[in-house]
């Protein structure tokens, strides 16, 4: 195994010192990589021959199985080694000449929609039967993307019905608090929209899965929100508030029958024959508190959790939480998941929230609703989730780079970064099954630059490749770029470590690959 992982790793680096995405060779070397490529193919599949051949002749004597097991032994041993190494060849092989190929595939698909439009729903429906093809055959031993995809233990298959579940089951909860809340001046709930990995679909590991949703709020009757953003000397702001003011009801627009208006009426009146304002429930001084909102929505989870359709068939139980609501829900089978709900107040009409949940130090005031991008992050998967082919491997990728960082400084949020910078400068039809290996290596390569150049720009700020239906408030268009490795600038022993657990990055995935955990 030592042996192995040793070539494993010097072909990786190798690979990894390749040329990047998009670089041009000349015809000479694009013709050497083609023959070499046909070679080693050649070789790998004369190998995987022979190993069955193999195998089949060493089943049918019984009589001499002890001898003839003895030798499967050995040959199986021989053939791991030279099959990893053969494949790793073909490997770098393969990075060099698809990267030159990637370009000519685009010009040639260009060449024929110049073709007539008599042909051409002919050649849709013969371009999608191919597709089909090459997804279900299993006999291709050139797409070495299935190969290694079948060695890695994969979550199982339970994310899109359980990410179903909790929606409607959050959904649920949020219609039974409306009823509860219909005479009360609380915030307004709105429908729920699903954020974070286990809803994007790239959870690392299913059992550790959060469902996390994210619950709008609006201003009651007789209300107002006015966000106050704070400094804007680094985004995304950390040190923004909700103010809440009081608005007339007495006469116009808002208007509202048997309500009584708080600034216009008597205090007395107002504490005899209506509930209090939201000032005095949720506020700390004029600001909403993001505290205070928690706790107020972890009371009201419990209470329409007894009268909604789920209690039946699950057991729930709200979790300590000073920012956010969290739920652990165990079904009839005992078997446990947990649902986190945050709450945000909508800035202009972007998709960008002020929301309570924050990773900042225990000292932040609670009055603190610093910006997320949650909301943006999750439709910019589902944008591409419509874009790209229906088996593409980008979240695979993403789930499998992720699964690496155990025990690592790194966070998913780096690679998740590193991900969507991809997605949106190599086409989405070189994401499919087939192209797993290389967008994984080029994911590899990618961490590597920005960790020699210092330098990883945050997707959403100062980038023009955002998605157009994301919708961002002007400054995040206009700024300048935002450095999530400044930190590695001002601490040279923080970079040096973070090479070095690069190295460590690069061992990790050769273990998945080839052994599958």
């Amino acid at each position: 195994m030592a042996v192995i992982m040793f070539i494993a790793r010097i072909v990786l680096s190798i690979i990894l010192d390749a040329p990047m995405v998009g670089e041009e060779l000349d015809d000479d070397t694009r013709e050497r990589m083609r023959q070499r490529e046909e070679q080693l193919r050649q070789e790998m599949t004369r190998l995987l021959q022979e190993l069955e051949q193999r195998n089949v002749e060493l089943m049918i004597p019984e009589q001499r199985s002890f001898a003839w097991g003895a030798l499967l032994l050995t040959a199986l041993q021989q053939w791991q080694f030279w099959a990893i190494a053969g494949v790793l060849l073909v490997l770098s092989g393969l990075c060099l000449y698809l990267r030159s190929r990637r370009y000519e595939v685009d010009n040639s698909g260009s060449e024929e929609e110049s073709s007539s439009s008599d042909d051409e729903p002919m050649e849709v429906e013969e371009q999608q039967e191919e597709e089909e093809e090459e997804i279900e055959d299993p006999n291709d031993e050139r797409d070495l993307g299935r190969i290694f995809a079948k060695r890695i233990q994969w979550p199982a298959q339970h994310l899109a019905y359980r990410s179903w579940m909790v929606q409607e089951m959050v959904g649920d909860l949020l219609r039974v608090s409306e009823e509860l809340l219909s005479t009360r001046f609380f915030p307004v709930l709105q429908p729920a929209i699903r954020v974070g990995s286990a809803f994007e679909g790239w959870s690392p590991c299913e059992g550790d899965a959060v469902y996390r949703m994210l619950v709008p709020l609006e201003p009651p009757r007789g209300h107002a929100f006015h966000l106050e953003l704070g400094a804007v000397r680094e985004m995304p702001v950390k040190d923004s508030c909700i103010r809440v003011e009081l608005e007339c009801t007495c006469t116009g627009e808002r208007l509202v029958e048997g309500m009584l208006c708080f600034l216009h009426h008597p205090e007395e009146e107002l504490r005899r024959n209506q509930a209090p304002s939201l000032l005095h429930t949720l506020c700390t001084g004029s600001y909403l508190d993001v505290e205070k909102t928690a706790f107020w929505f972890q009371e009201l989870v419990r209470s329409a959790w007894m009268l909604g359709s789920y209690s039946r068939s699950y057991n729930m139980r709200v979790l300590p939480s000073s920012n956010s609501c969290k739920l652990e829900v165990m079904n009839t089978f005992r078997r446990i998941f947990f649902v986190e709900i945050v709450f945000g107040v909508q800035e202009g009409h972007s998709d960008i929230f002020l929301c309570s949940q924050t990773t900042e130090s225990i000292c932040s005031p609670s009055t603190s609703w610093p910006e997320s991008l949650i909301v943006a992050e999750a439709k910019f998967f589902s944008h591409v989730a419509r874009e790209a082919p229906r088996d593409s491997f980008h979240l695979k990728c993403l789930q499998l780079c992720t699964r690496i960082l155990v025990g690592t400084s790194f966070s998913s949020y780096t690679m998740k970064t590193i991900v969507m910078h991809l997605l949106t400068s190599i086409p989405l039809s070189h994401w499919r099954r087939r192209d797993f290996l290389l967008r994984l290596l080029d994911i590899m390569q990618y961490l590597r630059c920005c960790l020699e150049v210092k330098r990883l720009n945050h997707f959403f700020i100062g980038n023009e490749n955002v998605p157009e239906e994301i919708i961002l408030p002007p400054a995040f268009q206009t700024a300048a770029p935002l450095n999530l490795f400044q930190h590695l600038e001002q601490d040279p022993v923080a970079h040096t470590e973070a090479l070095f657990e690069y190295c460590e990055l690069q061992d990790h995935l050769v273990r998945l690959l080839f052994y599958g955990s």
